[in-house]
């Protein structure tokens, strides 16, 4: 088992950074990463890859990889086509690919939090992204692949909550949307999670949030309070009229209890560090 080799594309991203120092103790991991940067340069375990220039199929071809986690962020039409290339390496290697993809991918249903199975429909652009990519994993067979719905991201180093202690320094507003209903998960728990799955070698369609909803107002303020003692302008924004929703619950593929998380652990454990 732990002779797999694993590749994330995306590796010097937020996400894809966190995935790699989750699992490069345990597996052979490597990972691409863009903007140069020395500590992935000095990498032996990293190759650069430009979405928009590079064939993935050199770096899949290089690396042999027996696990795929996509992380990648750029260019949409580069995107479709790596994935494109992609799913033509797993169907001719022993491989599988994990795709992370988004709540988003519900985004045009207001009224109430989705579970795995249900008709995906975007209204975002991002959304439809995800969406087609999905769609190309779904046409695959199940054991090739896995796709992790993912709602907003936080924990310390992410771009949500440097954004917001920025906002917070120069006296910006900071953006809260009242009526929005979501579910929230961090970087420490979420890599524990892709750990586990690939490690029970898990396939299918998994929601990595939390188990219960919070409204985004909420959830930032209390974040905040936890920063420190601030006092912010907030901009509140309405979206709509009514309460909406955008939120991805486990309901098929539950993992277990002890890898489950509870809105309020990520503002308690994660941000506060």
């Amino acid at each position: 088992m732990e002779g797999k080799k694993i590749l994330i594309l995306g590796g010097s991203g937020f996400l894809g950074n966190a995935i790699y120092k989750e699992l490069c103790n345990y597996y052979d991991t490597y990972g691409t990463y863009f903007s140069a940067r020395r500590s992935f340069e000095n990498n032996q375990q990293f190759y650069r890859y430009d979405l928009e220039q590079d064939d993935v199929f050199e770096i899949l071809e290089k690396v042999r990889p027996q696990i795929i986690i996509s992380a990648l962020r750029g260019n949409f039409a580069s995107q479709i086509l790596a994935h494109q290339h992609i799913v033509e390496y797993l169907m001719t290697n022993k491989c599988t690919l994990y795709f992370l993809s988004s709540a988003n991918v519900f985004d045009a249903y207001r009224k109430y939090p989705s579970y795995e199975y249900d008709k995906t429909l975007s209204e975002s652009i991002y959304g439809r992204l995800k969406i087609k990519i999905e769609n190309m994993l779904m046409r695959i067979p199940q054991e090739k692949m896995g796709i992790l719905r993912l709602p907003m991201v936080f924990g310390n180093s992410s771009p949500r909550i440097k954004e917001i202690k920025k906002n917070i320094w120069e006296n910006e507003p900071v953006e809260v949307f009242p009526n929005l209903v979501l579910n929230v998960t961090n970087d420490d728990k979420l890599t524990q999670q892709i750990h586990y799955l690939i490690n029970r070698n898990r396939k299918g369609i998994f929601h990595l949030g939390s188990k219960d909803l919070v409204h985004h107002e909420d959830f930032i303020k209390e974040t905040i309070s936890r920063i420190g003692n601030f006092n912010p302008i907030y901009k509140r924004v309405f979206t709509s009229n009514e309460e909406r929703y955008l939120a991805v619950l486990p309901r098929d593929n539950k993992l277990p209890k002890n890898l489950q998380v509870g809105y309020q652990e990520i503002i308690d454990h994660h941000i506060s560090k």
